[in-house]
């Protein structure tokens, strides 16, 4: 072999070594933060709550609600996290339709979550039947700083419902990330007849965004929920839209065309997208390119009917147990956050 030939082998080696070492250390410099959503569907214990109206999850209930079913529908929970993350369990997932903190206790270390080294914060909220929203984050991806249960006051003074879950920590760019997890008022009693309490709450979530905009205009915001509305109603959009144009969140899982499915919640045969993530425009820079999905992997859902439809593989419908696992979809996004 010539000089001239040994040379050009490793001045190629060389630079294949720094191209390797170059991603590398890109890879080293960043971190994927993945996020989700999902509401669990009625995640309650077994035990009678006397402040609360639980009385249909009790073993002696309308819905016969026992041990077995109970550690069924948090192992099935716990499978849908672990799927979500495929390699590795999301940074962070918000919860709805969980009772408590027991609830929440028995899904960490009663289930195979156990491995994950999850912390966790709750509401404490009004709702009449004590179902709350929690937050589950990885304390090596999300350092928490505190949290707190913001108590929604609607114009109808007798209505009570879910708190939202405010919590803050800082990720690993030395940033503060805040988390609002939402569940807003549902429309049981008729779309129209709600939409005055949903209006409520999202007037008082953007009055909670803008109040952290007007002292960081960068700030990391990150708002997921079920808002029992679609992105196209006036609640939802109300939240987009700060008292400042700076302050404007977006939308995630507005542009229908943009999803992979067609909704996360099915009623009487049509698809609705209840389910979404909001960001502050700092916080959207990071998001990774098309990872906003709707999670709706086949064992999710029911085998289809000979129309070829499909709809949420459900823990119960109605006071039929099925033992699925809920009536909604998760939401996930993906974010690439530089190491400080």
């Amino acid at each position: 072999m010539t000089d001239k030939l040994r040379c050009g082998l490793f001045i190629s080696l060389f630079l294949i070594t720094l191209g390797f070492n170059n991603l590398y250390s890109q890879s080293e410099r960043n971190q994927k933060f993945r996020v989700m959503f999902y509401n669990v569907e009625n995640l309650f214990d077994t035990y009678d709550d006397p402040n609360k109206e639980d009385d249909d999850f009790l073993p002696d209930g309308r819905m016969k609600w026992n041990n077995s079913k109970y550690y069924t529908h948090l192992r099935k929970t716990a499978q849908v996290i672990n799927a979500v993350g495929e390699w590795g369990t999301p940074a962070i997932c918000g919860l709805c339709e969980v009772e408590n903190d027991t609830v929440i206790v028995n899904l960490l270390y009663r289930t195979s979550l156990r491995e994950q080294h999850y912390n966790y914060c709750i509401t404490t909220g009004s709702d009449a039947r004590g179902i709350n929203n929690a937050l589950l984050y990885q304390r090596d991806k999300f350092k928490y700083l505190g949290h707190a249960s913001r108590r929604i006051y609607f114009s109808n003074e007798d209505k009570r419902s879910r708190d939202i879950l405010h919590v803050w920590g800082k990720i690993i760019n030395g940033e503060q990330l805040d988390v609002f997890v939402c569940h807003f008022p549902s429309r049981s009693s008729g779309v129209l007849e709600t939409e005055r309490d949903r209006i409520d709450a999202a007037k008082y979530l953007k009055k909670l965004c803008d109040s952290i905009l007007e002292k960081n205009i960068n700030a990391n915001i990150l708002v997921m929920g079920d808002f029992n509305d679609t992105p196209a109603d006036k609640s939802t959009q109300l939240i987009k839209k700060g008292s400042n144009p700076k302050f404007n969140l977006i939308n995630l899982f507005e542009v229908a065309e943009n999803l992979n499915f067609y909704g996360t919640h099915k009623f009487q045969g049509e698809w609705s997208q209840l389910d979404q993530i909001f960001v502050s425009q700092h916080l959207n820079k990071m998001l990774i390119a098309n990872s906003h999905v709707i999670f709706a992997p086949d064992f999710l859902l029911t085998k289809k009917n000979r129309y070829g439809e499909q709809t949420t593989l459900r823990s119960n419908a109605g006071t039929v147990y099925i033992g699925g696992f809920s009536d909604h979809l998760p939401v996930v996004a993906d974010f690439l956050f530089p190491y400080q």
